[in-house]
């Protein structure tokens, strides 16, 4: 076998004693020396299997280390490797099944309740341990990899085309930011259907020689405890604050014992400036950043506890590896402190999305650039700040207003659990917002003093017109918010 065909066949080399993997719920681990080897066994089952190269194979299964061998072993071989949201409804799982068509499907017991027939992943890897072990050569850095599918929150899901270069370039990225070294250990309970549990978690700590442990999902209780625990001696965690508000919440919260923690990584949502400086004042720095499937890691905050306090809720700096735009309706670049959309080129960025040549077009500029659909803006010092989704933006009397501020203004408000603000059709305006408001428990919303406080620190027009107090927020199976629904919603409630 070719001694430098990935990174962990490196490291098998380097540090062939040293843990490169960790199966929690099973107690499985793995050195860098068997780790490589079972990549190397995989290859061979999925060789016998049939599987060659750009063959897709896909896996309906919650978390488990077996779905890192595998994604190893489809480089080696050249094949794609698919990983499916076992979150999603039968009919949707259904539907990126039949469009990724692949060779081999593997699951858990999400294959029954999705009605989708595949072999275990368990008799998967008894066929895994028996193979012979096959020789490939170096992974070609821009052969696809992976294909992940977006969250979709409007239209169906889009399956983002992945190199190991894209990958490799997020570990760098990542590495640059986040301080990644061969003493790292990688918590990983996010998902790995998503870019953060399967190529942020994974991929860093493989190209630098440090080690993951693998969970089968976030139970707060439970994490905090292998946070703490100084025999794991987790180093790096990423999560979204809503995890990290639970992790607070619990009742044995020590922060001092977390003191083996490099940064609380967060993303995917909003931080409140609140809750970072909270964190930062028990001592944890709360790095915040900006990554997307189709792009991994783009943006992140310095280590640095001072300046993530003197910035909190913004989403840092890009490496030198990242070129970043921010341009404006009309396709101009902005000036510093004025908000725009994210433009982004580099060696991490997707080449498209499988079997969408329309989609893939439109994702990117006549000259290159992907636009991310974010709203961003930037400060004299190249710090980046997101303001909000370009399709959720509205136009009120001419003035572009972006509901993430508005929802942000009461994020810290005792009476609301959560809140969503949409655009909806205005005679008069163009457009008003609609504000829609989850309340806490055992909490009654007066909808005039929110008002009022809300234009207390907004300008008018960006102060909704109606609102609406619901039970909870539609998600996709991700978690995000479905503007979509609620501007249905809106119409529905206002005609």
């Amino acid at each position: 076998m070719t001694a430098t065909v990935d990174y962990p066949a490196l490291h098998a080399r380097l540090q062939p004693d040293r843990l490169a993997l960790c199966d929690l719920a099973s107690g499985r681990r793995w050195t860098y020396r068997a780790l490589d080897e079972a990549i190397a066994r995989c290859a061979g089952a999925l060789a016998t299997r049939g599987v060659g190269r750009e063959d897709r194979v896909a896996v309906l299964a919650k978390n488990r280390a077996d779905m890192a061998v595998i994604h190893h072993a489809c480089a080696r071989i050249g094949a794609i490797y698919v990983p499916l949201n076992w979150r999603l409804a039968a009919n949707e799982v259904a539907g990126l099944v039949q469009d990724a068509e692949p060779k081999l499907l593997v699951g858990d017991e999400h294959l029954a309740s999705a009605q989708l027939s595949g072999v275990s992943i368990d008799a998967f890897g008894a066929e895994m341990e028996a193979a012979a072990p096959i020789s490939t050569e170096a992974v070609d850095p821009d052969q696809p990899s992976l294909i992940l599918y977006t969250s979709g929150t409007s239209g169906r899901p889009k399956g983002a085309i992945l190199s190991e270069r894209n990958m490799s370039e997020t570990a760098i990225n990542f590495s640059l930011l986040g301080a990644v070294t061969r003493d790292s250990v990688f918590l990983c309970d996010a998902p790995m259907f998503h870019v953060i549990g399967l190529v942020a978690n994974i991929r860093p700590a493989m190209m630098r020689g440090g080690a993951v442990l693998v969970s089968d999902g976030f139970v707060p209780a439970r994490t905090l405890a292998r946070l703490c625990d100084p025999e794991l001696a987790v180093t790096h965690y990423f999560c979204v604050p809503q995890m990290a508000a639970a992790l607070r919440r619990e009742p044995h919260f020590e922060p001092s014992r977390l003191d083996r923690l490099v940064a609380l990584f967060t993303g995917g949502a909003p931080h409140r400036a609140s809750d970072i400086r909270a964190w930062l004042a028990d001592g944890v720095a709360a790095v915040d950043g900006f990554g997307m499937t189709e792009a991994g890691t783009v943006l992140g905050m310095p280590l640095d506890k001072d300046i993530i306090d003197a910035r909190a809720g913004a989403a840092g700096l890009a490496s030198p590896r990242v070129q970043t735009r921010i341009i404006d309706a009309h396709g101009a670049d902005c000036a510093v402190g004025e908000a725009g959309e994210l433009l982004v080129k580099g060696e991490n960025v997707t080449r498209g999305y499988w079997r969408r040549p329309e989609e893939t077009r439109a994702a990117f500029t006549e000259d290159g650039w992907f636009r991310t659909g974010d709203i961003v803006r930037r400060d004299e010092d190249g710090f980046h700040w997101i303001v909000d989704r370009c399709k959720d933006m509205y136009i009120s009397g001419g003035e572009n207003v972006y509901p993430a501020e508005i929802e942000a203004a009461l994020s810290g408000h005792a009476a609301i659990a959560e809140c969503a603000v949409v655009g909806t059709p205005s005679a008069e305006w163009g457009e008003v917002g609609h504000l829609f408001v989850v309340p806490a428990d055992g909490a009654s919303i007066d909808v005039d003093e929110i008002i009022a406080e809300l234009e207390a620190q907004l300008a008018r027009y960006k102060t909704p017109r109606h609102v609406s107090v619901i039970d909870a927020l539609p998600r996709n199976a991700g978690g995000k918010v479905l503007k979509g629904a609620l501007r249905d919603m809106s119409v529905e409630r206002l005609t």
